[in-house]
């Protein structure tokens, strides 16, 4: 059986039996578990062990994630000769550390402009970058990755337009991103998740009223302007060093960044984890080989 559990937070119970045998009476039923490193988990302290054979593994990291076997061991006895025989059952969990993907936003948008060698192109592509930056400055976000092209563009039954094409990415880690995270490190994923959506709404407002502004406001359409209903937005995901997706190994998790396990490492936030050529790696969450 695999098992998700969030970095920092508790297991669920892991039941020391199956469904069937769970309906059934044990006599004198012992519970031995055992940790990924092999050992003995009882008396440690970050497990919670009941007397009914149920197991919690509280403040899970990265090097907690590995299999844990429970062996069940339990007295049947005949009820015509009283005869005692001990019986051995053996429980596999497979428990993996996971954390929320981080998100950014990937926008397009186009503009009309007069013509492509114009001037005012390059001037308008970095006053809209200083104003969407204000906009959300105090978010910790900030635009990365922008580009302006200018092309030349026929639609039907109309002339030849001149158009800029502009792409950004609203990314969540601006200066200072680190400092709010302080204030809740054990779920910072959820914190900087919510920044960055908030980024990109107040972003695709700006975008909105763009167009109440050309019909309200501006007797002359001004030389560059914003083209109705160009705004479109895509997530991006990314995984934190040590963690990657795997929609075929982890499918229960599809969307998770599981951690990286033994003979594989991820050294930064991209989603996947690399395979080691010397897999000489033996740990879960490696950030190097």
């Amino acid at each position: 059986v695999s098992v998700y559990v969030k970095v920092f937070a508790n297991s669920p119970f892991l039941v020391c039996m199956d469904l069937a045998r769970s309906q059934e009476e044990l006599i004198d039923p012992v519970y031995l578990w055992i940790g990924p490193d092999g050992k003995k988990l009882e008396g440690r302290r970050y497990v919670n062990l009941t007397e009914t054979g149920k197991l919690m593994v509280m403040g899970f990291k990265e090097s907690m994630s590995g299999a844990y076997t429970c062996t069940l061991s339990h007295k049947i006895i005949e009820t015509t000769t009283q005869e005692e025989r001990e019986m051995f059952e053996a429980y596999q969990f497979m428990v993996y550390a996971y954390r929320e993907a981080d998100h950014a936003y990937q926008v397009f948008v186009r503009f009309t402009t007069k013509e492509c060698e114009l001037a005012a192109n390059s001037l308008f592509f970095e006053e809209l970058k200083k104003i969407l930056n204000n906009i959300i400055s105090d978010l910790t976000c900030h635009i990365i990755d922008s580009s302006c092209k200018c092309h030349s563009v026929k639609l039907p039954k109309q002339g030849l337009l001149h158009e800029l094409f502009v792409s950004f990415q609203v990314n969540p880690f601006a200066l200072g991103w680190e400092e709010v995270c302080h204030q809740v490190p054990y779920d910072c994923e959820a914190v900087t998740n919510m920044r960055v959506q908030e980024a990109r709404d107040r972003i695709g407002e700006f975008f909105h009223k763009q167009t109440y502004a050309l019909k309200r406001w501006f007797q002359t359409v001004p030389i560059i302007h914003y083209m109705d209903n160009s705004f479109s937005v895509i997530r991006i995901d990314s995984c934190r060093p040590g963690f990657g997706k795997n929609d075929i190994t982890h499918k229960n998790c599809a969307s998770c960044c599981v951690v990286c396990g033994p003979g594989t490492f991820s050294p930064n936030n991209e989603v996947t984890c690399q395979t080691c050529t010397r897999p000489r790696v033996k740990m879960y969450g490696a950030r190097s080989c």
